[in-house]
């Protein structure tokens, strides 16, 4: 290790410091995390302008700094099924009628479907106001050597079946689906933590003595989990220091400033889609600078990560304490949102290359062309993982279903970092505000028993909740 690379270590070393400090003041977790990125950001700055993109010191440096990185996103997807098995069980539990578990997941697959129509219109809508054309993108080799990957994936995504993908969402090994073994675990695992309540509420029903038992294993676990995810959310501050050193370093400022416009485009696309989201917030009651600021550390972490899964535990959290959605709306939306119905990455992004690609293909983009698009968009975001890549995934569903080569994505690939980011912050906001509007439509056709009226820290002090919905 050159001295160098020390020193910058001392740097960050600092940085963390001066973050821990701040906690032991007492500042807010939304300022923490907000200074975190700041300070994350011009750190990663430092290493790109004084050592040059790609050197070797930045790459020693971030290789001690993504200890932290690494560790923060790997704590929160040990949580991510552990939590979704043991919150979907409790949602049932809380659910006083079944019918109403129907009720809630259909509200909330209609919301995300429909918001992810809505931003594949914004995409459309950029991409023609900014008149991007695929044909105007540079091809180097690290491109090319993208598409070939592109292409030899294409054949196993693009052929995954309307009816495939609906039996793909039921598990036929669960503890190969707790280890996220598919794209499409986080749905089997929330299907099956539904049938596993249904089954343990029927059971309740039939024998007293089994609902206590059944009822406080449940309670018990889910306040040790929730007591876990507030544990890792006081990290959150530290670990986007680290993610956001590392997401400005590695960003290669040439390939930006070569599709500027591409960039602007989506992120243009992209806050209009965050203003929908307040809109509606803000038709059903809430007030949106209150809101926005309650999830704003959830959004952070989102935006460094490029991790919708990964994000589940504190989205979840956030609903429930924060804007005191009830646990069963919380959790489906949160779960539902990760793989159902992204905005940024199953709407906004396909929308744009394909109306980027349908000029060199000499297709006219009209009215039956756009809705063709928006069916296959709407279609295509089911079962799109959660994780990086995920608006490649989605990409390599549409893209072919139109009828277009899916090239296009490699030469994106210097500037995918870059939006994705945003993109994955978009997708966990339109699962936060379907959960919110899923509360305020459904009002109180969902007969939820009292205890989910308690907050999950609530939940751990008591002990109690499970028992008294029995």
């Amino acid at each position: 290790m050159s001295i160098i690379t020390i020193v910058n270590l001392v740097l960050f070393t600092a940085l963390v410091s001066m973050l821990f400090q701040l906690n032991r003041r007492d500042m807010g977790l939304s300022r923490r995390t907000l200074i975190g990125l700041v300070a994350g950001s011009i750190f990663g700055f430092y290493l790109q302008l004084v050592f040059g993109y790609g050197s070797e010191v930045a790459q020693d440096t971030l290789e001690w700094t993504n200890i932290i990185a690494n560790s923060y996103v790997n704590l929160l997807r040990m949580i991510i099924m552990p939590l979704i098995l043991i919150t979907m069980i409790a949602a049932v539990l809380k659910v006083e009628e079944i019918k109403s578990l129907g009720k809630i997941g259909g509200s909330v697959v209609t919301i995300l479907i429909a918001t992810t129509t809505i931003a594949a219109l914004v995409g459309i809508f950029m991409a023609l106001v900014f008149d991007l054309n695929a044909g105007d993108l540079a091809t180097g080799a690290r491109e090319m050597a993208r598409a070939e990957v592109l292409e030899a994936r294409q054949g196993s995504v693009s052929n995954f079946s309307v009816p495939e993908l609906l039996v793909s969402f039921v598990s036929t090994n669960i503890f190969a689906d707790l280890s996220g073994a598919r794209s499409t675990s986080i749905i089997a695992v929330v299907i099956f933590g539904l049938l596993f309540g249904i089954a343990a509420l029927l059971v309740s029903e039939e024998d007293k003595q089994h609902a206590e038992r059944i009822y406080s294993f449940v309670d018990t676990t889910q306040a040790v989990v929730m007591k876990l995810v507030r544990l890792v959310m006081n990290l959150t501050p530290y670990g986007v220091l680290a993610l956001m050193a590392r997401v400005i370093s590695t960003s290669d400022g040439d390939a930006i400033v070569t599709l500027i416009s591409f960039v602007i485009a989506s992120y243009i696309a992209i806050a209009i889609m965050f203003v929908v989201h307040g809109l509606l917030i803000g038709m059903v009651g809430l007030n949106i600078r209150d809101y926005f600021k309650k999830v704003w550390p959830v959004l952070t972490f989102a935006f460094a990560t490029r991790s919708s899964a990964a994000t589940i535990p504190l989205t979840i959290r956030a609903q429930i304490e924060e804007l005191k959605i009830p646990a069963p709306i919380a959790n489906i939306s949160a779960s539902f949102g990760a793989t159902i119905g992204q905005n940024g990455c199953a709407g906004i992004y396909p929308a744009m290359l394909a109306i980027m690609v349908a000029p060199t293909m000499g297709v006219d983009i009209n009215f039956s062309f756009i809705a063709s698009l928006l069916l296959i968009v709407a279609i295509g975001s089911f079962g799109i993982a959660g994780v990086g890549a995920g608006a490649t995934n989605a990409a390599l569903v549409v893209l072919p279903a139109m009828g277009f080569p899916v090239t296009v994505v490699a030469l994106l690939i210097s500037i995918e970092p870059l939006i994705d980011m945003a993109r994955t912050a978009l997708n966990v906001n339109g699962a936060i505000t379907t959960g919110v509007l899923t509360r305020r439509l459904l009002g109180d056709d969902v007969h939820v028993s009292a205890a989910t009226s308690q907050t999950a820290a609530e939940v751990g002090h008591t002990g109690q909740a499970g028992q008294n919905a029995s």
